[in-house]
C-alpha cells in the first residue's frame, strides 16, 4: 500500500504538540463527565477546539514552538506573474468604418 504523503516534510514537533492537546483534552473531558463516553468525547472535541485555538491565534513570542503546520516549500518565493497580454483588436466586418454623416446635396 503507497500512501502519498511525503514522510519528510511532516513537522514532528507540531503533530506531537496536537497529540498531547488532544490527551490533555480527552483527559478533561473525560473526568469532567464522570466517565460517561458520549459526553466526554463531546467534550474532549470542545475542549481541543478551544485549546487549538488558543495555541494558533494567541502570540507567544516564542520563537521554538510550532504555531501553525508549515512545508519546507513555503520560504521559497516566486517572482509575481507578469501581466496578461491584451488580446489583438478584432477588425469590424463591416467595411464602412467612416461614421460622418453623408453631406447633403
Amino acid at each position: 500500500m503507497s500512501v502519498p504523503i511525503d514522510w519528510a516534510n511532516v513537522d514532528w514537533l507540531y503533530v506531537v504538540l496536537l497529540a498531547v492537546f488532544v490527551l490533555i483534552a480527552s483527559f478533561v473531558g473525560n473526568l469532567l463527565s464522570f466517565y460517561h463516553r458520549g459526553f466526554a468525547a463531546l467534550l474532549s472535541a470542545v475542549l481541543f477546539a478551544i485549546i487549538f485555538v488558543f495555541w494558533t491565534y494567541y502570540p507567544f513570542h516564542v520563537p521554538f514552538l510550532p504555531k501553525t503546520l508549515t512545508t519546507g516549500n513555503a520560504a521559497v518565493t516566486t517572482a509575481p506573474a507578469p501581466p496578461p497580454v491584451p488580446p489583438a483588436p478584432v477588425k469590424p466586418s463591416n467595411p464602412i468604418t467612416d461614421i460622418t454623416p453623408p453631406k447633403a446635396q
